[in-house]
């Protein structure tokens, strides 16, 4: 029983899947593929953790060599996916056999998300696991480090259409300016890894996929060493996109089949003057990726207008909660409550002893470990 047991195990760690990074931006139609994707059973993306919201307290955590630092930091990032308001399915995971797993390999934040996301992939029998926390672009090089077979899957939308969506999501700014701004800091980003690993990086247009589904789907797949299967066409029978167009407004349209006369829809969401300020600061990656501006471009944009624009946004947020208290309280509850989690976790590193939570002299080497 032993051997038997010993063998299993070695199959496993052979056939880890093979991870994949969703990038560069959220509100790219970044669910409309996955849901797609996850037809295929050889597919495995569950809902993202978005650990960038975590990273602000990882230099909290002072010394990762230290395992009482590093076992903690597994603790909450457990915590953290089980705060998750879309759960995994049929998956527990155990901090003190994840700990286990990676101790003795490089320390990190990622290292322990990229474990639970493998090891829910295994459980799936996947041979691709994709996490589709897009703002980990921004960590692209220490994943690459990590994980030497990392690809990435550069989904690139309309700016204006993606600032546009982004606009009315609780979950970004509440300002074309600033959103237009963190659109062009991530594809910035996307575009240096397209240039730098382009045997690793797939650029497709989500334009492209409204208007051929199927080509679009056969060459992630083919990209991916996974099979195309018809179904993947038939959104309406999948049962996570039924399910997720119940728990929030942000995804009531991933049941259905996307609308291809929606890409134009930016133009009544925005104003011209928006439209210009967006197209001012991505016109360079608007020609790269063939989009054809509206405007001459030339917006003047200055610090003091974007620090009006993020106060205007730190006002339409605080609205934006009420209205989500108030319309679906579900979704504002679930919401709260990660968002109460992390707050829960920075309260505990603060109230802990200098010397315990290795804070002293060690707060920027643990960032950079992170």
């Amino acid at each position: 029983m032993e051997v038997a047991e010993a063998k299993d195990a070695g199959a496993l760690v052979r056939s880890r899947p093979r991870p994949v990074l969703m990038i560069p931006l959220r509100r790219c139609g970044s669910h409309a593929l996955r849901l797609r994707l996850s037809f295929n059973p050889d597919f495995y993306s569950p809902y993202p953790l978005h650990i960038v919201d975590f990273m602000p307290l990882v230099p909290l955590y002072g010394d990762l060599s230290d395992d009482r630092a590093y076992f903690r930091l597994v603790v909450d990032v457990v915590g953290l996916q089980a705060a998750s308001p879309v759960k995994w399915s049929n998956v527990v995971f155990d901090p003190r056999q994840v700990f286990e797993a990676i101790r003795l390999e490089r320390r990190s934040v990622h290292r322990v998300v990229w474990e639970l996301l493998l090891r829910a992939g295994e459980l799936h029998g996947a041979s691709i696991v994709m996490d589709k926390s897009l703002d980990s672009v921004h960590y692209a090089d220490e994943l690459m480090s990590l994980f030497p077979q990392l690809l990435f899957l550069n989904v690139v939308r309309d700016p204006r259409a993606q600032v546009a969506s982004m606009t009315r999501a609780i979950i970004h700014d509440f300002d074309a300016a600033l959103n237009a701004k963190a659109w062009v800091d991530a594809y910035r980003v996307a575009r240096s890894l397209a240039e730098r690993y382009p045997e690793r990086v797939l650029t497709v247009r989500y334009e492209d996929f409204l208007a051929d589904q199927e080509s679009t789907l056969r060459q992630i797949c083919r990209f991916f060493g996974i099979e195309y299967l018809p179904q993947m066409l038939d959104v309406t029978r999948s049962h996570e996109a039924q399910q997720l167009s119940h728990m929030s407004a942000l995804w009531a349209s991933n049941c259905f089949a996307p609308i291809a006369a929606n890409t134009d829809k930016f133009k009544t969401q925005l104003s011209l003057k928006e439209i210009e300020v967006i197209e001012t600061l991505a016109r360079d990656y608007m020609a790269l990726y063939g989009y054809e501006l509206m405007t001459d471009a030339q917006a003047e944009i200055s610090d003091s207008m974007m620090a009006r624009s993020r106060e205007r946004s730190e006002i339409a947020k605080r609205r934006a909660w009420q209205d989500l208290e108030q319309g679906d309280y579900r979704d504002f509850i679930l919401r709260r409550f990660r968002s109460d989690y992390l707050q829960q976790v920075r309260n505990r590193l603060d109230d802990l002893p200098m010397a315990v939570a290795g804070k002293a002299g060690n707060a920027g080497d643990a960032a950079r470990m992170a």
